[in-house]
């Protein structure tokens, strides 16, 4: 069964914009079948809703479409493509006269979901950080890993890490993080202990004048190339089943403390995250969670006896 006809005054601005596709912007032929699928989709649904005509369209039905795509299971990406179709359309129907304002500048797609690494278990950790320490660079790379994973470090930090920021007795690292933002981390147990083995044998293979915590066999900072080529080496010599990466290891450490310890704010410190909501995020926080940690914590959430 064919859908039935579209209005006038709602088909009509179509055919005339998708001519302008073709003999004006001169756009693929892919391209123009993609824009005409897209808005004859949404013309239906206008008319589901029992509008007539395009210049009764504004902002509130725009979201309302975006939402009912997130509804029915659309991704983000082809949301953000119908609202693209949208925007040009109505772009073209002000050039031409027939509306004022466009009703779609406004509303923004929702945001793509970057995937996040799955993290290791701890068993997966202990195996791939049994390094035999033989040679300088063997003790200088598991420093790495000791040191991502009991630190929680992105890569830019760790490789940023000069010897003067190391506190040794302490257990203390000053770390520059994203915005140049400056933040002492903790470190200690394996971390502290493998960072000083390492610091031992470092002028091996360090230049003299070099600043740089950890060096390449060049005897300059190490590059985060080679970093991850590092990691990724040692994640295939120990048998671990999961590619080994360094933001993969930043992940396992947010995971098992959130896991271990139930505060959020303490392992978005560690983690120098300027936002709570980029800490629920990266660790996986549900909202079952959340709202336990609120009834233990919030003093008026609790009940009376």
């Amino acid at each position: 069964m064919s859908p039935a006809p579209l209005p006038k005054d709602i088909a009509q601005p179509l055919e005339r914009f998708y001519h302008y596709l073709h003999s004006e912007r001169g756009l693929s032929l892919h391209t123009q079948r993609n824009y005409k699928l897209q808005l004859s989709q949404m013309a239906a649904q206008l008319v589901e809703l029992g509008l007539s005509s395009w210049q009764q369209v504004d902002a509130g039905w725009v979201r309302q479409l975006a939402s009912k795509g997130m509804r029915n299971g659309m991704k983000a990406s082809s949301i953000s493509t119908r609202l693209s179709s949208l925007r040009s359309f109505f772009d073209f129907l002000i050039l031409r006269g027939v509306l004022s304002a466009n009703p779609a500048k406004g509303v923004s797609a929702p945001r793509k979901q970057r995937p996040l690494p799955k993290n290791l278990d701890v068993d997966e950790v202990a195996q791939l950080l049994e390094v035999d320490p033989n040679d300088p660079l063997s003790i200088r790379d598991r420093a790495m890993m000791e040191l991502m994973y009991g630190a929680g470090l992105r890569l830019a930090e760790l490789v940023a890490i000069n010897v003067k920021d190391v506190a040794l007795s302490k257990g203390e690292l000053r770390v520059i993080g994203k915005g140049d933002k400056e933040r002492k981390v903790p470190f200690t147990g394996q971390a502290r202990d493998w960072v000083g083995e390492w610091l031992k044998v470092r002028k091996q293979l360090a230049s003299p004048d070099e600043k740089g915590l950890f060096v390449s066999k060049l005897g300059q900072r190490i590059s985060h190339r080679n970093v991850q080529k590092r990691m990724a080496e040692w994640g295939q010599k120990q048998a671990v089943a999961s590619h080994i990466s360094p933001h993969k290891l930043r992940h396992s450490f947010a995971t098992h403390m959130l896991e271990s310890s139930g505060n959020l704010r303490a392992v978005q410190e560690l983690l120098g995250h300027e936002n709570i909501s980029t800490t629920q995020i990266y660790t996986h926080l549900d909202f079952q969670h959340l709202a336990q940690a609120y009834d233990q914590a919030h003093p008026r959430a609790r009940k009376k006896k």
